[in-house]
């Protein structure tokens, strides 16, 4: 289906607004991808939606390549799936009308956990890789760079389950360059970076930074030898 130039909706600004932070934030707005519907929250017009669309195509392709199922899981987790008093400050809670109580998922840890273990019956149907995109919501209380700190984002999470040690590193190695893949296809220069052990208690993590005047971590690189790690981690 082919649509008029003169019929798409790309408004347009020829001024810098000012609500814009930063550069990539600037463009966007000025280049009608994006607009603002509360500070944190952006709607994606029609052409930052295809830009979108183009980007979740590659990151399933390169998941669906090393045998990763997509699936959908609900916004809403209910209490009794969250550590409530464990969990992120950040994460958005409320009751419903029976007072049943609600979050948006920032990660879905727990109802990953208690479906995979009512359908898993056995070690022969592992490894299994399970991943899906969907949108994320945080209490972000100073919501900046645009779509870089907002209240509302796209997010790909995956989760892998195994019966050996042996399955967990190959799979391991598999998201690794499957990520690599991904950012090479959307043209970014990533440093792979020694990442601190995240809350789920991997003994091996990794981060992919791209190098930025705006961002808020920081890795201590050597030129020489190639070695990159969290300034939280790093060693000489």
């Amino acid at each position: 289906m082919y649509i008029r130039w003169s019929k798409y909706l790309l408004p347009t600004w020829k001024k810098t607004p000012a609500e814009a932070e930063v550069s990539s934030h600037q463009l966007m707005l000025r280049a009608g991808l994006i607009r603002r519907v509360i500070p944190g929250i952006y709607g994606f017009l029609p052409f930052g939606y295809r830009a979108l669309r183009k980007v979740e195509r590659i990151v399933r392709e390169e998941m669906d390549a090393i045998g990763a199922l997509e699936m959908k899981l609900p916004p809403l987790l209910p209490e009794e799936l969250w550590r409530w008093e464990e969990s992120n400050p950040g994460m958005i809670k409320f009751a419903d009308h029976k007072d049943q109580g609600l979050a948006l998922g920032l990660i879905h840890e727990e109802i990953i956990l208690e479906l995979v273990s009512r359908e898993i019956s056995s070690w022969r149907e592992l490894p299994l890789i399970l991943y899906q995109i969907s949108d994320k919501y945080r209490g972000e209380i100073r919501p900046r760079f645009g779509v870089m700190r907002a209240r509302r984002f796209l997010m790909k999470a995956a989760y892998s389950f195994h019966a050996t040690w042996e399955s967990l590193e190959k799979v391991y190695r598999d998201i690794y360059r499957a990520y690599s893949r991904v950012f090479t296809r959307c043209g970014l220069v990533c440093v792979v970076a020694e990442a601190p052990p995240m809350v789920m208690g991997e003994s091996v993590s990794h981060e992919f930074i791209t190098i930025a005047d705006t961002g808020e971590d920081e890795i201590a690189l050597c030129p020489s030898c190639g070695y990159a790690a969290n300034s939280q981690i790093a060693h000489t």
